[in-house]
């Protein structure tokens, strides 16, 4: 898989620049994550929300939170305990903000970390949840065997990650949306160009449908399945160990 970094002219590794980039871009993701999609993405997250309330879960990880947007819809969920993880302090704060405002607090802890070196116990979550956070992984094997760790025996693990239509004329429809109007978006809106730039390739670079189905069941994973949503732009994978 080609590695595709945010700051083509920078120094640092993957993970220091995704850090930078999100920190940067932290105040305006909300906002303009809504433009792009057309605000899809919020239904996209209520089916991984109801993936999830069919396990049942008591304690529930989210990775690559954000800003917490999926950690707050899976407060609908029996769970108990909720924990975000983010590398990006700059949008745990918003996130925590957000849940505040939703008196959420008691359920929903933030906790900033990596993805890769997580700091939990093995067999510690029932349910594990990804939204447009694994493409983003420094090392997308390492990132998915840490997942694999602390997920519980039985457990549920549920990726909503983008991916690219296959079928005419949504394919041509979405790369023209991609490589014309989605840089103008971000040029428009974001103070940080290369971010946009950046989430559009990596997008287009990663593995999606069967290829990341076979990556999962490599790590372990088992009972794999994937569910491509609004005509393939944006796919949910369900898995369990």
């Amino acid at each position: 898989m080609t590695k595709i970094k945010p700051y083509k002219n920078s120094d640092l590794g993957k993970k220091e620049q995704v850090t930078k980039m999100f920190d940067t871009i932290s105040g305006e993701y909300d906002d303009l994550n809504r433009v792009i999609s057309f605000g899809i993405d919020i239904k996209w997250r209520k089916k991984v929300v109801e993936i999830v309330k069919n396990s049942n879960p008591e304690r529930i990880l989210d990775i690559a939170t954000g800003t917490g947007d999926l950690a707050i819809n899976l407060a609908e969920t029996r769970a108990k305990n909720i924990i975000g993880l983010d590398i990006s302090s700059g949008m745990l704060e918003i996130g925590k903000e957000k849940i505040k405002k939703k008196a959420l607090d008691s359920k929903i802890k933030m906790v900033l970390g990596d993805s890769e070196n997580m700091p939990f116990d093995d067999s510690s979550f029932d349910a594990i949840t990804v939204a447009f956070g694994v493409r983003n992984f420094e090392t997308l094997e390492n990132g998915l065997k840490e997942i694999y760790r602390v997920l519980k025996p039985n457990g549920t693990f549920v990726i909503l990650e983008t991916s690219v239509p296959t079928k005419s004329p949504y394919k041509q429809g979405y790369n023209f949306y991609t490589k014309n109007i989605l840089p103008l978006i971000g040029k428009a809106f974001s103070k940080d160009r290369s971010a946009y730039k950046y989430l559009c390739e990596s997008a287009s670079v990663f593995p999606y449908g069967e290829e990341l189905n076979n990556i999962l069941r490599k790590i372990g994973f088992i009972n794999v399945e994937d569910f491509p949503q609004t005509f393939g732009v944006a796919t949910i994978y369900k898995s369990s160990k």
